[in-house]
């Protein structure tokens, strides 16, 4: 049997706390499912209280950030049984998960081999679209985007990205046992190349991972060519937030996984590359193929 346990948290990036909340939770979840680890034991809750804030302020947005984390948390079947709590100028919130499985209830992101493919699970530009909603209240950074970029845009995207972020990664999880993965990451702080580089380090057998498309939401990618590039989105290291999991499969299964997953999910995921024989890097071919989605 072995312990599994992962730990993670940041400072809000919605407005609304509840919201928070459940990103929040997802986020620190999503180690877990990368693995293969759908059953977890308990949570526990980081917290950081605002001392910035007013009593009525401190009181309504802890709380919420507290129903949110909680709400999810019950929803992955699991609950928040302690954590620690802490004053601080602004808030935070994240937590720790922890699991105990048999050795056969874990995928270790290992195994990946030449002539599997790539799978992605969400798509990529959530920082994007969070900054998108932040510009209509920010005239200066706003009059970079409003050529192409309407605030009834601004908000279907971020809608898109808040969706994606508290969703669990949990059916991707275990569809993953059903269908043969080999490894798997969940795309975070580091994005999608950092990510996979990472996976590509850690494989038993020396292989590559090359990265052929990228769906990415829409108008993403003019607000990144917008701020010349700040984010560094086509290239791969954009940072997501509760992203989805990048899972190599047995080419011959991964259309099953994918149609699966949307049946389940309600929403999509992507093929967006190949394993080939290489020396466990990870890259983007110069025709990507970028997807708005």
């Amino acid at each position: 049997m072995y312990q599994v346990s992962t730990t993670d948290f940041f400072y809000p990036l919605v407005q609304d706390p509840y919201v928070q909340g459940r990103i929040a939770c997802a986020n620190v979840l999503s180690d877990l499912y990368a693995m293969g680890v759908t059953e977890v034991d308990t949570m526990l809750m980081i917290l950081g209280v605002s001392r910035l804030m007013t009593d009525i302020e401190r009181d309504v947005v802890t709380t919420q950030l507290i129903h949110g984390f909680n709400d999810l948390a019950r929803e992955a079947g699991t609950n928040v049984t302690g954590g620690q709590t802490v004053m601080n100028p602004w808030p935070i919130v994240g937590g720790v998960a922890m699991s105990v499985r048999h050795e056969s209830q874990i995928i270790r992101p290992e195994n990946a081999k030449a002539g599997e493919v790539l799978v992605l699970t969400k798509p990529l530009g959530t920082q994007l679209a969070v900054n998108a909603l932040q510009m209509k209240d920010q005239p200066h950074r706003w009059q970079k985007v409003q050529h192409f970029l309407t605030k009834e845009a601004a908000d279907i995207a971020f809608a898109k990205a808040s969706e994606s972020m508290e969703r669990l990664n949990i059916t991707a999880a275990k569809l993953m046992h059903k269908y043969g993965a080999t490894s798997a990451t969940d795309v975070t702080g580091f994005g999608i190349l950092g990510h996979a580089s990472n996976l590509a380090k850690s494989q038993k057998m020396a292989v590559d991972f090359e990265l052929h498309t990228l769906p990415i939401i829409k108008d993403m990618l003019e607000i990144n060519a917008a701020f010349n590039n700040n984010w560094r989105l086509p290239q791969g290291y954009s940072s997501e937030t509760s992203g989805g999991l990048l899972v190599t499969l047995p080419a011959e299964n991964a259309e099953a996984y994918m149609r699966e997953l949307e049946v389940l999910d309600g929403q999509p995921a992507w093929l967006v590359g190949r394993v080939v024989d290489g020396s466990n890097k990870a890259r983007i071919l110069d025709d990507v193929k970028f997807l708005e989605v």
